[in-house]
């Protein structure tokens, strides 16, 4: 009776542990600003989140223009947070300062920017753990193959879309979904 008991405690013990992952949102991350702040997801509730993982020395690191274009255009409604990452072929060697420097001077960057983080391996920051596995986010598995991977939420925080590298930002892609 005893171990019947146990048994059933440790099952509902994991059942609860795997709904509490699967509910996990989006708005449950905080991190780090490229300027040291902290950028709280919960504050984007009700709008559109785009999620973007950038490079300073890419043959994509001119998407930052449209970036701040579509930020730019629909800032009442859309969120972009971006994400430097130097997981491919050290793209993004600089320290947050000089990353911040870069797109303030280069592309004149409005948007949120997050601290330093890697995308993929086995340092791979809890947000996009969670943006790439469908376990955690309920909707989608991704895998970032390159710099300016982009992921679409919607106002209630679900994923709602990932883009390769290869889809701008002012394309029809994107806007058709804000």
């Amino acid at each position: 009776m005893v171990r019947l008991f146990v048994i059933l405690l440790f099952s509902l013990g994991n059942s609860l542990t795997c709904f509490s992952q699967q509910t996990r949102s989006i708005y449950d991350f905080k991190v780090e600003g490229l300027n040291g702040d902290t950028i709280n997801f919960a504050a984007f509730k009700g709008k559109k989140i785009l999620i973007v993982n950038t490079a300073s020395k890419c043959g994509f690191t001119p998407q930052y223009e449209g970036l701040e274009e579509l930020y730019e255009k629909y800032k009442d409604k859309l969120v972009i947070v971006g994400f430097p990452a130097n997981n491919f072929f050290s793209q993004e060697p600089g320290s947050n300062e000089t990353i911040a420097e870069f797109c303030k001077k280069n592309y004149g960057v409005t948007f949120p920017m997050a601290a330093k983080i890697s995308v993929k391996g086995k340092n791979t920051a809890a947000i996009y753990r969670w943006l790439c596995n469908k376990e955690e986010n309920g909707v989608l598995d991704a895998k970032i193959t390159w710099n300016f991977n982009k992921f679409l939420l919607d106002e209630n925080g679900k994923l709602l879309e990932h883009f390769t590298s290869k889809v701008k930002p002012m394309s029809e892609e994107i806007v058709s979904k804000l």
